[in-house]
């Protein structure tokens, strides 16, 4: 394996196996709609299914169109990432560390999407009545992989070969 392909890959089974870990642990212990207080007024694990994408965005039970959307949309990043990564590697781990993580994040969300056809959300943080709508690990580490990515960029600026 490449030197530039292992932040991509490890970072990727790294995210995978924690989220679909802690989402096989969270189903077994909490039901369905089940609440477990953390820190009172600020943090929840809650065990809840999402249909639609990161956050709860597009979440509608009756949407059989979302269900199949996700999954090919899902599956087109992943091809996307794969070129990115080949486009990319060359910068170095500060990019394709992130890349990886995009990636870790999208299969986690796409096992549940194919194992469930829906996505397991658990992490809840609030303050008063105002949630943030709750969201798994994959959800985090897109979310991280792509400020990392695009902070890298915005520092570095354009590489001398682009």
């Amino acid at each position: 394996m490449s030197k530039s392909a292992r932040p991509f890959l490890y970072s990727a089974c790294i995210v995978v196996l924690l989220d679909q870990a802690s989402k096989f642990i969270l189903a077994k212990a909490l039901p369905l709609y089940g609440s477990l207080p953390v820190i009172r007024g600020f943090f929840n694990l809650v065990h809840i299914r999402n249909r639609g994408i990161a956050f709860g965005l597009m979440n509608r039970p009756e949407g059989t169109f979302v269900a199949y959307l996700l999954p090919i949309a899902t599956l087109l990043v992943i091809l996307l990432l794969a070129v990115l990564f080949i486009k990319l590697r060359d910068e170095g781990p500060r990019l394709t560390l992130g890349l990886g993580l995009v990636l870790g994040g999208a299969v986690g969300n796409l096992i549940d999407r194919f194992r469930l056809g829906e996505v397991i959300d658990f992490l809840d943080f609030y303050i008063g009545s105002l949630h943030w709508p709750a969201f798994n690990i994959a959800d985090a580490s897109i979310t991280a992989g792509a400020l990392w990515v695009a902070g890298n960029l915005f520092i570095a600026g354009p590489s001398k070969g682009r």
